[in-house]
């Protein structure tokens, strides 16, 4: 018997981790937010570390030991995920995830595409550029009552191009994957539609 696998992915701040994360709860699955991989790898970048080599020593451990959610850890991690030689060696900590039982939930960019091309299940999660703005602007301004939301639209548009047009694993919906558009849902319409969707196609 092998593991169930979830690919889930989608541009930045499309709700793929909020979701990601409950529809591993709900199914008991294992569940990695692939993102943070390279958001630590960012934060050593930022310390000093040279990219590849921080890639290829990554330790799970390394995921709780900065706080990834700051701008400048996605900024690096962003620019660092387009390194083909970091990308390739994180394939394997993301393959070897995915074989946990029962089953796992991924989320990404590049997991029903590049990590996980056999998948039971991928999913493409996305939203309007506004919307994701200004979903991630009221998440940071619980700790950065400064920012602008000029700013974070600004973020993510330079976030989407780079993600798009990068030669090695661009970001885009796998051919086989289930697009749900989440900019008119709440994050728990967002949840029960993508797991009444996993549902089914489990069963």
């Amino acid at each position: 018997m092998s593991s169930i696998v979830i690919a889930i992915d989608g541009p930045a701040a499309s709700g793929k981790g909020t979701v990601s994360k409950a529809i591993s709860e709900k199914l008991q699955f294992h569940y990695l937010d692939t993102g943070k991989l390279y958001r630590a790898i960012g934060a050593k970048y930022l310390e000093g570390d040279e990219p590849i080599s921080a890639a290829k020593n990554l330790k799970y451990e390394d995921l709780d030991n900065y706080d990834l959610q700051k701008p400048e850890i996605a900024k690096a991690a962003s620019e660092i995920a387009a390194i083909q030689e970091v990308r390739a060696s994180l394939l394997n900590f993301q393959r070897n995830f995915s074989r946990k039982m029962p089953g796992a939930v991924l989320d990404g960019r590049d997991i029903g595409t590049i990590v996980c091309p056999s998948a039971k299940i991928k999913i493409f999660l996305t939203a309007s550029l506004e919307a994701r703005a200004y979903r991630r602007y009221l998440e940071l301004q619980k700790t950065n009552s400064e920012l602008k939301l000029e700013f974070i639209i600004d973020q993510i548009k330079e976030r989407d191009e780079r993600d798009q047009t990068r030669s090695s694993s661009p970001m885009v919906a796998a051919s086989d994957a289930k697009i749900f558009d989440t900019s008119e849902l709440s994050i728990n319409e967002a949840i029960d539609e993508v797991y009444f969707y996993i549902q089914a196609r489990i069963n």
